[in-house]
């Protein structure tokens, strides 16, 4: 047998029963994998952090570089680029926890006070209707009572707004866990500083290692993968923030316009379900439209046609320049990658999964387009 096509025979089994192993065994990795995650929890979080900021600390350098270009504090560009990007997280930390915060708790127990007239309304409206009849009489009921109903959502709603009130004070009486969160958050916080000021050095490092490890052409496929990577999640992730943040305040400042309720705690739930790529925007109006037609059935409808038109004007406008084109991924496999991301990882699956898929679906897309041509089909 051919010495090669042994190699390549002996390669695809390896991959194969690594591949069987990997199914089989799919919850043991998949544990093994947050434990080592747990492990280097502030690494990964400082880079993230320092991802996040990355772009905002790239226009403050360009900004003091042009002011300072020119003067001895030239050295002192990068600097106060990492410094002013952290200052304005804090800044809005500070806001959101201070401003934000509040007015969500307040409409939230606004809501739970209303509530029961809310459904009282509801549950009258429904029995007032005759054509409901035959199927209230086909469950054996005489009327509709909503109370359990009402009584749900009340207990929901608490146990939110116990957590938004009391996470805090609960987090300073038990010591360990404060302690490990400040250490966390301190180490995190070191990690990205030295990430975001040493990047350069970082990245040269990178570079004289692969060089030095790798052939040329590994080294060449290595950097573009690692460019293509780095461009789709900037683009992605940071663009996907400030649009949800952009997307958000302008649903509170046109519930705020149309005189509707809710408006800080609409606002935050339309921002929040922004984050999830495509149904993300209509979840959240769904959401909002259920806590407004209790109110108001004309203000949801008004609210309704609001957020299709910021929609368009958000998809159209907003979203090209701020997310850009970058992560050019067809619909069907940005809702597929949005399930199995997020079945897999939860959340931070459902955020990360479209640039990791837009990524693999680039770099198949260019291997297929390699051999076609090589082929000459």
């Amino acid at each position: 047998m051919d010495k090669k096509l042994f190699k390549s025979i002996l390669w695809i089994i390896t991959y194969a029963v690594l591949l069987v192993l990997f199914i089989i065994q799919f919850d043991e990795v998949r544990g093994l994998f947050w434990t080592v995650i747990g492990l280097f929890q502030p690494l990964f979080i400082g880079f993230a952090i320092a991802f996040v900021l990355n772009r905002p600390c790239q226009l403050f350098s360009q900004l003091y570089d042009r002011e300072l270009g020119r003067t001895k504090a030239k050295n002192l560009s990068r600097p106060l680029a990492v410094a002013t990007s952290y200052l304005l997280m804090f800044v809005l930390i500070i806001a959101f926890f201070s401003l934000v915060l509040p007015k969500l708790v307040e409409s939230i127990q606004i809501f739970l006070n209303s509530i029961n007239g809310y459904m009282l309304n509801i549950q009258e409206w429904i029995n007032r209707q005759e054509w409901l009849a035959p199927l209230f009489s086909s469950l054996h009921l005489d009327t509709l009572d909503l109370s359990n109903f009402s009584d749900l959502i009340k207990g929901a709603l608490n146990g939110v707004v116990n957590t938004l009130t009391t996470a805090v004070p609960q987090l300073l009486t038990i010591t360990s866990n404060i302690i490990s969160i400040v250490v966390t958050g301190f180490l995190s916080i070191i990690f990205s500083v030295y990430m975001l000021s040493g990047k350069a050095t970082l990245l040269s490092q990178c570079r004289r290692v692969l060089k030095a490890y790798a052939p040329p052409k590994v080294e060449a496929w290595v950097t573009d993968v690692v460019h293509l990577t780095a461009n789709t999640f900037t683009a992605f992730v940071s663009g996907q923030l400030i649009e949800a943040c952009i997307l958000g305040g302008l649903t509170a400042l046109g519930m705020l316009f149309i005189q509707a309720d809710y408006a800080p705690l609409i606002g935050v739930i339309v921002g929040a379900t922004a984050l999830i790529p495509m149904v993300g925007a209509f979840l959240g109006g769904a959401v909002a439209a259920v806590l407004l037609i209790m109110v108001s059935p004309l203000k949801t409808l008004i609210f309704l046609i609001f957020l299709l038109c910021l929609q368009q004007f958000e998809g159209n406008v907003i979203y090209p320049r701020v997310v850009g084109n970058n992560v050019g991924l067809p619909a069907i496999w940005v809702l597929a990658a949005v399930t199995v991301g997020g079945g897999l990882f939860q959340f931070v699956g459902i955020l990360v999964s479209v640039p990791v898929a837009s990524v693999l679906y680039t770099l198949l897309r260019r291997d297929v387009h390699r051999r076609l041509g090589e082929s000459k089909v």
